[in-house]
């Protein structure tokens, strides 16, 4: 739950008044109270969590409130089993009306995604501030960040690299995230009538900025691509998010924006043996000699990574002393290096590789786990824009994560428990489940509009009436069907009706048969028949067994009864 929005406190206000009803429940309206409270909280929930587990859930929710309200109306005259049959009843009958307004009502912005104030802490395991100095062993964390699904036929890249953050701003120790404005109308990109490339489902993180490969297009009024190249999405970041990206026609514009001084500024006077060393380097002419000269320098240094590099004092201890970390001391050391080179550089933290999973039913998928969290650096290059550059993969090899040591294109074996396999497999329905159905968004509706009416979207309220008016019939007609007569003895009654045999007033079903007799002698065999097995069914204390084996005998003689002219 996302406990800055708008509907979330409300939600749990209704729900909390819900339980403490059913506590003191006295009369019927209490009840009756209770369930149309439950369906209200209900329905709150599923503006808010819109998952497929969370969406079985709110529908077995509303199932038992309304079957509660139709028990309690029906006074005990149905079993549960066929309370809850006619709730589903009452479902499918709701289902054509709520098909029109999906499809065709103009949908609102969600506004319950709406901030209410700064979120504290992270959740996915990126943070804005990037500072490996002070940590002395890092933990790696199994949990999921994101899955994503590619078009069908196109390979998973197990070895890219999604990025997520630009930290810019350098203090001599830690690189620091600069919060970009969120422009008022959006991106202003739509193009959803083109197709998709991507599909993205995000676990909640403390950040706007979501993964991506840094070349494709948003889909949505509701992203937009910052000028340093992080990719937002104006939804709550304490809810999982969802989104599509479309496949680039040209380079990305973040690529070729010029450095601002932030990026360009030189690190602190402390780091003294850092800038003795890149005077060196900025004696070269371009910035990709003094690149590759860097990179010459770091692979003939005894670099290694590690998990638990223990404490650092600055940079200069690192790259001059201790020389063992993992990728932030790289990605930090690398970058004060370039910028004292007179280099524009700057840290990108964000995740590399992926894990392939490939569901019993549906297209294979990419999950990205927090153990896949990585940072790069970016450099400025005269004539080629902002380039990417890992120097993890110039330290030694030995103990480096599945995701940075595996040659590109392969990914280690690994030993998956039973419990892992399971979640795969939900996640893989639930990617499905927004793929399909929750990606139907605003913008998604007006395109399936536009194709529909073309330049005659003037119609649309009179189809949303008519085919409202439809589907109000539609489910009246499902009730009708569903309240046939179905039960022995009202199956029968509708037989012998069709032979002109009318129950009277008071009448028992035995005597009705014998009338029947009376009136068809020749059929008398067969009526009395009809009426020991439906005394039988109704009365008799039957096994199981022995209740298929009557039902049995009374299907074939109705059967016979009905092919008599």
């Amino acid at each position: 739950m996302n406990w800055s929005a708008p509907l979330t406190w409300p939600t749990w206000a209704l729900v909390l008044c819900a339980l403490f009803k059913l506590r003191e429940c006295r009369r019927p309206f209490d009840r009756r109270l209770v369930a149309l409270l439950q369906l209200l909280s209900t329905g709150l929930l599923a503006a808010q969590l819109q998952g497929l587990l969370a969406s079985v859930l709110q529908l077995l929710a509303v199932l038992l409130a309304l079957a509660g309200l139709l028990g309690h109306e029906l006074a005990g005259s149905l079993s549960f089993r066929g309370v809850v049959q006619r709730s589903l009843q009452l479902l499918a009958a709701a289902l054509p009306l709520a098909l029109v307004l999906f499809f065709f009502v103009p949908r609102l912005p969600p506004l319950w995604t709406t901030q209410l104030g700064p979120t504290r802490g992270a959740v996915s395991g990126l943070s804005p501030d990037l500072d490996p100095l002070s940590i002395t062993e890092l933990a790696l964390v199994d949990g999921s960040a994101a899955r994503v699904l590619l078009p069908e036929g196109q390979p998973l890249p197990t070895d890219a690299y999604w990025r997520v953050l630009v930290h810019e701003q350098f203090d001599g120790r830690r690189w620091q995230h600069r919060d970009p404005p969120v422009p008022r109308g959006g991106s202003g990109v739509s193009t959803a009538g083109e197709g998709t490339s991507q599909w993205w489902v995000v676990e909640p993180s403390a950040t706007r900025a979501v993964p991506w490969d840094g070349s494709a297009l948003p889909t949505s009024p509701d992203q937009w691509i910052t000028p340093e190249g992080e990719l937002l999405v104006g939804a709550a970041s304490r809810q999982r998010r969802s989104f599509r990206l479309q496949s680039p026609d040209k380079v990305a514009a973040w690529q070729q924006r010029p450095p601002i001084p932030s990026e360009r500024q030189s690190p602190p006077d402390s780091l003294s043996r850092l800038k003795t060393l890149a005077r060196q380097f900025r004696q070269l002419p371009t910035s990709r000699e003094r690149l590759e000269a860097v990179e010459g320098w770091f692979r003939r240094q005894p670099f290694r990574y590690t998990l638990q590099p223990g404490a650092v004092a600055d940079l200069d201890a690192f790259l001059f002393d201790q020389q063992v970390g993992f990728c932030g001391h790289y990605a930090s050391s690398l970058a004060a290096l370039m910028r004292a080179a007179d280099v524009p550089a700057r840290v990108i933290s964000g995740y590399q590789g992926g894990h392939v999973v490939q569901p019993l039913s549906g297209s294979p998928y990419l999950e990205l786990r927090q153990s896949d969290a990585h940072a790069w650096v970016e450099l400025w290059l005269e004539g080629e824009g902002w380039q990417r550059v890992d120097p993890t993969l110039w330290a030694t090899t030995p103990g480096l994560p599945a995701a940075v040591a595996a040659e590109p294109g392969q990914r280690l074996e690994e030993k998956v428990p039973w419990w892992r396999w399971f979640q795969w497999q939900l996640w893989g329905l639930d990617l499905a489940w927004t793929r399909w159905w929750l990606s139907f968004d605003q913008t998604s509706q007006q395109a399936w509009l536009q194709m529909l009416f073309g330049a005659q979207l003037r119609w649309l309220g009179v189809v949303i009436v008519v085919s409202g008016l439809a589907a109000l019939l539609a489910g009246w007609l499902l009730l009708r069907l569903a309240h046939w007569p179905r039960s022995p003895l009202a199956q029968s009654l509708r037989l012998l009706a069709h032979r002109g045999v009318e129950p009277l007033q008071g009448e028992s079903f035995p005597h009705l048969c014998r009338r029947a007799a009376r009136m068809q002698p020749d059929l008398a065999p067969l009526f009395q028949a009809m009426a020991d097995q439906q005394q039988l069914l109704a009365h008799a204390p039957l096994t199981a067994s022995q209740r298929r084996h009557h039902s049995r005998q009374w299907r074939q003689l109705r059967s016979r009864l009905g092919r008599l002219p």
